[in-house]
């Protein structure tokens, strides 16, 4: 008797949970996965003008709903001219705006032609909203749009643009589709960044990550006593600076993870309290830059650089790593117009630390020579070509600060390298570099304080002739041991 009318009770339980979620109605954006698409995949930066409607008064949840259905309707066609195929259409248009849509894809899947876009900011309006809720009329201003445009593979436009659109979206099936898109005007977009005062730039740093953890500083072995008391090695040096580097993924891509910034809070809070200064080097461990990604790679860097713009220790924001190396991976234009397109989003949000990128080399130094505070770059070539190398460069940039970003030389010479450098050598070529460095007056960021006893794969590949000499970069040894060269670490 005791079972069955404890059956009873849970089949009663099970019927009135079901009721009460039939009832209450569920979550629409959790069935279409609409809020974890926009996200995860699409992250344009929005805007809502504020100033009330024609029509019915419209509810936060509704609009959010406008919202959401309105950048995956973007985000579908952006699909679609990429691809030149038809998937999600149907979820996000009508059918007469379909037609033309398709009409467009079929045409350029003709003329063998597609388009790569994307649109970074877009400032909503809604205009009107009818008495039946089932209709929206909303405008779209300055959106901010990029595009490539491909015929045969091969690109022949690249342009930015900010444009002003025109909608009209039914409700339908659940969904808000298009039902008409008018694009009221568009012309390119010019950004000339105000420029910052940097001419008291003297940067004296180096490179840095903790010994145990290279290439994984805010992982789970984080420890910030190591940290401060390298902090403390470093300026007791004589160096002033430290560049330091965010890992993209490790932070979590579009949606920045909490505890992340939380230990970069606390390394550049004792950095400040050393005395140092501090290039935080954004987007390590990340080469992708297809211009789809680009909204989630740009909220990423906003939340980085609006949550730490105001800290004291900043010096600057070096937007990425030798960007340079990914050119014929990625595309040497693509590259370039996902770094442009950076510098105008991180001066939007900080209008008061300078920006500057960081070239493997000297000859990509003057790429975007314009667009930053400050030109750096690396050298690991012959030193006595570099003094030739840089006043060169300086002649090409006569008008800003040049910086070197990275140099330095191995003193691994095992089985690997039999003829590489020694201690002796390594710090022999960082005394004669010094000499050039101080009559040249260039300010300088070596590489790097310490010897590592593994380096990730991910950084040099698994050879071992290519990450052997890569773990003896440091003017310290992997057990704490100042080498020779640390006499050298600075003028």
């Amino acid at each position: 008797m005791l079972g069955y009318i404890l059956v009873i009770c849970i089949i009663v339980f099970l019927i009135s949970s079901l009721y009460s979620y039939f009832n209450t109605g569920a979550d629409r954006s959790k069935i279409l996965h609409t809020e974890l698409q926009k996200e995860t995949i699409y992250t344009p930066t929005i805007s809502w003008k504020k100033d009330g409607n024609e029509g019915r008064k419209i509810s936060e949840q509704t609009l959010n709903e406008i919202e959401n259905d309105y950048l995956n309707a973007w985000y579908v066609q952006h699909i679609a001219y990429k691809t030149n195929t038809k998937t999600g259409i149907d979820d996000y248009f009508t059918k007469n705006a379909r037609k033309n849509i398709f009409a467009f894809i079929d045409e350029n899947k003709k003329e063998k032609t597609t388009i790569e876009s994307t649109t970074l900011q877009h400032n909503l309006d809604l205009l009107f909203f009818s008495e039946d809720g089932q209709l929206a009329v909303l405008e779209d201003k300055n959106v901010l749009e990029y595009k490539q445009v491909f015929k045969n593979d091969q690109l022949i436009l690249e342009t930015t643009e900010n444009s002003d659109y025109k909608f009209i979206l039914l409700l339908e099936d659940g969904f808000w589709r298009i039902r008409h898109k008018i694009k009221q005007s568009s012309k390119p977009y010019n950004f000339t960044p105000i420029p910052i005062n940097v001419d008291s730039l003297n940067i004296k740093g180096i490179n840095y990550y903790p010994q145990k953890t290279p290439w994984d500083m805010f992982g789970n072995s984080f420890e910030i006593e190591t940290i401060t008391n390298d902090f403390k090695i470093i300026k007791n040096s004589g160096l002033n600076s430290v560049r330091i580097f965010v890992p993209y993924e490790d932070f979590g891509k579009a949606t920045v993870n909490d505890n992340k910034l939380n230990k970069l809070k606390l390394v550049l809070d004792s950095a400040e309290k050393e005395g140092l200064k501090v290039v935080l080097t954004l987007f390590d461990f990340y080469g992708n830059y297809d211009v789809l990604d680009w909204t989630l790679t740009y909220k990423h860097a906003t939340t980085i650089v609006s949550t730490f713009k105001n800290h004291p220790a900043i010096l600057a924001w070096d937007l990425k790593n030798e960007p340079n190396l990914d050119f014929d991976s990625r595309g040497k234009e693509t590259v370039i117009a996902w770094l442009e397109n950076l510098i105008i989003l991180i001066k939007s949000v900080d209008e008061n630390h300078p920006i500057t990128i960081g070239w493997s080399n000297i000859e990509s130094a003057t790429i975007l020579k314009d667009k930053v505070d400050f030109v750096s770059f690396h050298y690991y070539e012959d030193l006595k070509d570099f003094e030739k190398s840089y006043q060169s460069l300086k002649n090409n940039i006569p008008n800003k600060p040049l910086v070197l970003q990275e140099f330095g030389v191995s003193s691994y010479s095992g089985f690997w390298k039999p003829f590489g450098l020694s201690e002796k050598q390594q710090a022999s070529f960082h005394q004669e570099i010094q000499k050039v460095l101080t009559k040249n007056k260039i300010s300088f960021m070596s590489w790097t304080l310490y010897d590592f006893e593994e380096v990730p794969k991910e950084v040099v590949g698994k050879l071992p002739w290519r990450s052997n000499p890569q773990k003896s970069f440091g003017f310290i040894s992997s057990e704490g041991i100042k080498k020779p060269a640390f006499k050298h670490i600075t003028h």
